[in-house]
């Protein structure tokens, strides 16, 4: 009798230990410049190795669509000779993903979004068709994660010049900093069309993520630039207007951590304080296969990057 006691509390406690360990979600962002132009002349094989061995549970990607012929700066003929994003069903399953979402398509940077998870499109973000445009469209997406649980996935890439979309003299848009107001309104929009609309959102389980193309006042003490400069103004709307946490500024208060090539911190992934309680680690990847590098070829071949001009963005989740 007391054997059966003692194996049953020995069953019960491993039990509740493995209760305890949760759900460990991986998430992986990454601003893949061109479509991974750097290997898809090598049938991309080196980029679904990495993205296996990093082995994350739903991956995002911004600029997920080929433009360039490999190797050069020539424009593919699309969508004829494109591969991405018309197939990221089939490179997504080589990493061991079989979910994949195209999130708002304006042009040829959009947001891919591929999953072990079931996927579903709540909403493609272009603009209203009047008055507001999102240029390279941004989208908002919803992770099932089985069990009544699921994740609110925004993805944003806002847009990346000085003057402001379509300006007929870009040299005097940029002067007037079109280029800031117009990414501000871009995310004012975004903002409002996803968390903004849904009461409550701080107490859900949501991300935004993605090339913001701005940078934040909270890295201001690295910049040391005008506080009222308009090259804050996207990171102020989202900090004011919405309950995301900027996870990386968040774990590394006060060191700074570059995201681009440039060395800048443009590329950001946020969390409501309900998921940020659920993370474990966050970090900035800049080491082994993310190494950014420039070209040698330089503008002969856009001043390209291997394998891209963005460093991506790891972060895990434990979840009960």
């Amino acid at each position: 009798m007391k054997k059966i006691f003692i194996l049953t509390l020995m069953l019960l406690s491993l039990s509740f230990l493995a209760g305890g360990k949760g759900k460990e979600l991986k998430v992986f962002y990454w601003n893949i410049q061109n479509g991974m132009w750097h290997d898809q002349g090598n049938n991309y094989d080196g980029f679904v190795d990495y993205v296996k061995s990093l082995d994350p549970d739903i991956c995002v990607w911004c600029e997920a669509e080929s433009r360039y012929v490999t190797d050069t700066c020539s424009k593919l003929k699309m969508p004829e000779e494109q591969y991405l994003p018309w197939n990221w069903d089939i490179l997504a399953a080589r990493y061991g993903h079989q979910y994949v979402l195209i999130g708002g398509k304006r042009d040829t940077f959009p947001q891919v979004i591929t999953s072990k998870y079931p996927l579903r499109i709540v909403k493609r973000i272009t603009g209203n068709g009047d008055d507001i445009i999102v240029a390279h469209g941004a989208g908002w997406a919803q992770v099932d994660l089985g069990k009544g649980k699921e994740i609110n996935i925004v993805t944003v890439h806002t847009w990346p010049h000085g003057y402001t979309y379509k300006a007929e003299d870009r040299e005097a848009s940029k002067a007037e900093r079109g280029g800031d107001y117009f990414r501000a309104t871009e995310i004012k929009y975004i903002c409002e069309q996803t968390i903004e609309s849904v009461p409550g959102a701080e107490n859900q389980y949501w991300m935004m993520m993605g090339d913001f193309n701005s940078i934040s006042s909270v890295d201001n003490y690295h910049y040391e630039i005008d506080p009222a400069d308009p090259k804050f103004l996207v990171h102020d709307y989202v900090h004011s207007h919405t309950p995301y946490i900027d996870v990386i500024e968040k774990q590394y208060p006060g060191d700074f951590q570059s995201s681009t090539f440039g060395g800048r911190r443009i590329d950001y992934m946020y969390l409501t304080p309900a998921l940020y309680k659920k993370l474990t680690s966050a970090r900035i990847v800049r080491d082994g296969y993310a190494t950014s590098t420039r070209d040698p070829r330089g503008k002969a071949v856009g001043n390209f990057c291997h394998p891209s001009d963005h460093y991506p963005i790891l972060i895990t989740l434990k979840l009960k």
